[in-house]
């Protein structure tokens, strides 16, 4: 069975296609689907295996990044995300998407928003747009199901992608969990322990800044001429999604 995505749509949001994309090119069935199509019932999320929030600037990042659109999923679809994220689904949010599930609390302990981490803006206060290089960490996530070790490589493009937390507490406790799911080489914007991306307490709902859905195929490289890469480095990460429901 193919499962089927949803990749959710919003003013700002700019990555939709190429998440879609992604999802499709692993076997899922992925199509685009419009916010407001789940406020006023055309759609449903129960008829979804994998929730997907890509990135942007959803609702022009006002206020904070993601905040608008975190706001709307607690308060307008509330009920239906905790059916989503309580049965046995995947969420997956990149970049705005990433904020946006801290934003809701989603991640990293599905606590009150925003309550153990944050997103904020670079150190360097600037909004960045290049290649870093990442290491997949041995971690509990599906989506990085048999890849824990590997140094590879996604497009980064954010101005607030520091990721912050709470205490040294909060730290502690997503290393127990083995919930760092990817870590920077290089740490572009300052993250704490050079944390590119973190997964929930069950390792079905991810989050990152960088872009793997930028690298599902091998031309998309910046060096795809001149290095051998025999598996686009963000492939992996949509296959094991749809995996996850073939097993």
């Amino acid at each position: 069975m193919k499962p089927k995505v949803i990749v959710l749509k919003t003013d700002g949001s700019n990555c939709e296609e190429e998440m879609n994309f992604a999802f499709n090119l692993a076997g899922a069935e992925s199509e685009i689907i419009h916010i407001n199509e789940l406020f006023a019932g055309d759609k449903k999320l129960k008829g979804y295996q994998i929730l997907a929030l890509p990135g942007g600037f959803t609702y022009g990042d006002d206020v904070m990044a993601g905040k608008l659109l975190a706001n709307q999923l607690l308060y307008k679809l509330g009920k239906e995300i905790k059916q989503f994220t309580q049965a046995d689904k995947l969420v997956l949010g990149v970049c705005n998407g990433f904020q946006v599930l801290v934003r809701t609390g989603l991640l990293p302990f599905g606590g009150k928003p925003a309550e153990d981490a944050s997103l904020i803006i670079n150190d360097n206060a600037k909004f960045m747009s290049q290649w870093e290089g990442l290491v997949i960490q041995d971690s509990k996530c599906v989506f990085t199901v048999n890849l824990a070790g590997r140094q590879i490589e996604y497009p980064i493009a954010h101005g607030e992608g520091k990721f912050i937390i709470k205490d040294n507490d909060v730290l502690e406790r997503l290393k127990e969990n083995n919930q760092i799911v990817f870590k920077y080489t290089g740490n572009p914007n300052g993250s704490v322990e050079d944390i590119a991306g973190v997964c929930d307490q069950s390792g079905k709902i991810l989050g990152l800044m960088p872009h793997p859905e930028r690298f599902v195929q091998k031309t998309q490289h910046y060096n795809w001429r001149g290095q051998e890469i025999e598996t686009p480095h963000g492939l992996p990460i949509f296959q094991n999604a749809v995996n996850y429901f073939k097993s």
